[in-house]
């Protein structure tokens, strides 16, 4: 029995190698088409591989477009960051020129007024204005140890803005004129003339509601008319001879009848927050 079972495992065996035999020279023999159970698992295959492939792709895809979109959000971030770093750029480009072109103004100025008389003209930054509009001053950054000394005249490239009140080492303060008030002590009032005649004369004793300096004290017979530059006359020791302070824009009689009153338009800026650069203006000693 054990040798029947021996016999038809040999068999099977035998069988089993003819097939393979004749399966390869199928395969590996020249054919114009395969046979149809090489056809069969071709099919059966290609449909498997069909299902995975699909939604591997899609999946694949997926993540892929993701990757791309962070990409671009990255790339997006470093654009507009580029386009901050150039809108500040361009904006401290155009600073840096403003403030060029006030300094390039300003030594002109300061040479002009030295080639016209012998006062000193300091250059000084604002660095603060005061925000009560009842307290008409700023801070320049010269002080005591700079040769800055009280009741010194200041002014811009434009015209008079003030005096200084206090005096700090390394800082002052001044008063604009716009404060002035013949009816308050603590400023004082400007002797004045005109560019066009230097005999006129008159006192710029307030600053008015309209934004006007006040010229009192003018003779009737005065010269002094609308459109005339009124500088400030040397007279009080305070305020030194020839600053340019503002022109007449109306001329008429006082409120007491016997003298005559002018409304001057300021040549300077007198608002505190709008000034940048001033000149403190030294009268050497004789």
């Amino acid at each position: 029995m054990f040798r029947l079972l021996g016999n038809k495992k040999l068999i099977f065996l035998l069988v089993c190698l003819i097939l393979f035999i004749a399966l390869m020279g199928l395969t590996f023999g020249e054919r114009k088409s395969l046979t149809w159970p090489e056809k069969f698992l071709k099919d059966t295959v290609s449909f498997t591989q069909g299902l995975f492939y699909k939604p591997a792709g899609i999946i694949a895809g997926f993540f892929e477009n993701m990757g791309m979109l962070s990409d671009v959000y990255e790339e997006n971030l470093a654009l507009k960051k580029k386009l901050s770093d150039y809108a500040l750029d361009t904006i401290r480009l155009n600073i840096l020129e403003e403030q060029v072109g006030r300094l390039e103004e300003a030594l002109l100025f300061s040479e002009r007024q030295k080639q016209a008389n012998r006062y000193i003209w300091h250059f000084a930054e604002v660095i603060s204005a005061s925000p009560d509009p009842f307290d008409q001053t700023i801070n320049i950054n010269l002080g005591e140890k700079d040769g800055i000394r009280e009741n010194m005249a200041v002014a811009t490239v434009d015209g008079l803005i003030g005096i200084v009140r206090n005096v700090a080492p390394f800082s002052s303060s001044v008063q604009l004129i716009s404060a002035i008030d013949y009816r308050v002590d603590t400023t004082k009032a400007i002797a004045a003339t005109t560019k066009e005649n230097e005999e006129s004369f008159g006192m710029i004793e307030r600053y008015t509601e309209e934004n006007f300096l006040e010229m009192n004290k003018i003779e009737s017979t005065d010269s002094i008319e609308v459109g005339d530059t009124v500088l400030t006359s040397g007279y009080g020791e305070v305020f030194p001879k020839g600053i340019v302070i503002g022109t007449v824009v109306s001329r008429g009689v006082s409120d007491s009848g016997i003298t005559h009153k002018a409304m001057i338009k300021p040549a300077a800026n007198l608002t505190g927050a709008k000034l940048r650069q001033v000149f403190v203006i030294e009268v050497p000693e004789p």
